[in-house]
């Protein structure tokens, strides 16, 4: 019995493509922000074909669970900095959680694999077939669960020369694309033919091209001057109600020298950290110190609403609401505001919290009760400026963004603290999936974090300015604004979803022809 158990260890331990599958999934890591490496997504998915080509459903299971756990055991192990530092969990405990998490997350992409390998025969079917299964799964994996986004494969291209598709298909379309060319190259080289590659070439020539058509964006002659703030404020401090007047005047301080200058100034997320019913005398200072200046101010700040005993991580706007406005408009619970919409597990809401907030500090974490905010809500006005918001973690959600998207939308507006991820690949990440959005909706992006990345981006020359992270600044930038509309702003993922429907609709009907046929022949017989 011993020896039987050795020798199973012993065959794990000398799989090579085991090791190979692993290996191409950390690989990924390096495709993304901020190494940029970005043909390393192509040969990682290239490599996981290799290693699941030809074998059983169970075979396969193992070895995309493998590369897939690799993927994101190094390409999210960011969380593990914030777990490690404010979790209050032994370091056994912590390393078990991440593993979990990885583990829950390496099911979708295994799940698409196994689909396509009952599709071996064929190469082009399997090929159709992993596109369509990893749509369905990627999906699902934004979705379930309240979803968890990150690190899919086409922020990997957000600056590759293809990045021009983005208005087009969205980085959801990007992502099926990379497959689709990974799988192809893999081919190409099983076969020692061109044919699969060329043919993938070929559907990325035609896409820049339909990209290049429908493309009816460009700059406005006119640009505002804008003001962003990073206050780098330390994360054990942030919420001690001590540090909430020194966090605000130092916001405000910050601020002062630059009101007459600029058109608008933008605050990071909770910026001021007292509840807005409190900081009111602070709030209606601001208003009357923007308006008398010409400007507006947006910040994120926590409201809570003691009549219905809800708290949300609110983004709400001071001084200027019209160009014209002589006149702050602020008022607690006026309209002009956002509310989050989608919430932050254990960071911001707790699930089954009754039993989980005893167990240990991360489930406990000061303010991690917020409410959930309408999915759909007005854009911000600020100086006469439709401002397109998200907060946070909200930016990975390509639909939420979308969906509160306009033909009004001027800017695409994200605020977010960081602070939990100290010097990790997250924050860049999370930059990274800003300017994303930016290119899918072609607007640009204005971000504001408390200690980095906080930056300007420009989707048409693709241009970015940011304060360097771990640093109290402030940076002054000049915005052109963008007219048109993007095709992927008009339309979303439906054409995708369409070409992925008629795909998986053909491999199908490849597939049960020829029995369908045998049939019919047997009974004419």
């Amino acid at each position: 019995m011993a020896t039987t158990k050795l020798n199973k260890v012993l065959s794990v331990v000398s799989d090579k493509q085991a090791w190979l599958a692993l290996f191409a999934g950390f690989s990924l890591t390096f495709s993304y922000a901020p190494f940029n490496v970005w043909p390393l997504v192509i040969l990682a998915i290239a490599i996981a074909c290799f290693v699941t080509d030809n074998k059983t459903p169970k075979q396969v299971a193992k070895y995309c669970f493998i590369f897939a756990f690799g993927w994101f055991a190094l390409g999210i192990s960011w969380v593990h900095v914030s777990i490690a530092q404010y979790g209050g969990l032994p370091l056994p405990v912590s390393l078990l959680l991440m593993a979990l998490l990885c583990a829950y997350l390496a099911l979708y992409p295994m799940c698409a694999f196994i689909l396509a390998s009952y599709f071996n025969n064929k190469p082009w079917q399997r090929t159709m077939m992993l596109v369509v299964g990893f749509a369905i799964f990627e999906w699902l994996r934004g979705k379930l669960l309240t979803g968890f986004p990150w690190l899919s494969f086409g922020y990997a291209l957000t600056d590759s020369p293809v990045n021009s598709l983005a208005p087009l298909i969205g980085e959801f379309g990007l992502s099926l694309l990379c497959v689709l060319v990974g799988c192809c190259i893999y081919y190409s080289w099983r076969a020692r033919s061109v044919v699969p590659l060329s043919l993938a070439m070929i559907t990325v020539v035609l896409l820049i091209g339909a990209s290049t058509l429908s493309n009816q964006t460009q700059h406005k002659e006119k640009s505002i001057k804008t003001l962003l703030v990073q206050g780098n404020i330390q994360q054990s401090l942030r919420w001690e109600p001590e540090h909430f007047w020194p966090t605000m005047s130092k916001y405000r301080d910050m601020t002062r020298p630059h009101w007459h200058e600029v058109d608008l100034v933008l605050w990071p997320e909770a910026a001021i950290p007292e509840i807005e019913d409190f900081a009111s005398p602070f709030l209606k200072e601001l208003d009357k110190a923007a308006a008398f200046n010409g400007t507006a101010l947006i910040t994120g700040i926590p409201d809570y609403q003691l009549n219905s005993k809800t708290v949300f991580n609110t983004l709400i706007v001071l001084g200027k609401k019209q160009a014209e406005d002589t006149q702050g408009h602020y008022q607690y619970l006026h309209a002009n505001r956002y509310q989050k919409h989608q919430l932050l597990p254990i960071g911001e809401f707790v699930p089954f919290e009754d039993i989980l907030r005893p167990l240990a500090p991360l489930f406990d974490l000061a303010m991690s009760s917020f409410t959930r905010g309408e999915r759909i809500q007005g854009n911000l006005v600020a100086n006469g400026l439709h401002i397109l918001p998200a907060i946070c973690y909200e930016i990975a959600f390509s639909e939420l963004v979308l969906d509160n998207f306009t033909e009004h939308s001027d800017i695409l507006f994200t605020v977010s603290n960081d602070a939990w991820f100290g010097d990790s690949h997250g924050p860049h990440q999370h930059m990274q999936i800003a300017r994303m959005r930016a290119l899918e909706l072609q607007r640009p992006l204005l971000r504001a974090t408390n200690n980095g990345i906080t930056g300007v981006y420009d989707p048409i020359t693709h241009k970015q300015q940011s304060i360097p992270q771990f640093e109290a600044g402030v940076l002054e930038a000049d915005v052109q604004l963008i007219s048109g509309s993007s095709f992927f702003s008009r339309y979303g993922h439906t054409p995708v979803w369409i070409v992925i429907l008629l795909s998986g609709l053909i491999v199908i009907a490849c597939r049960i022809a020829p029995r369908l046929m045998r049939h019919i022949e047997r009974g004419f017989l």
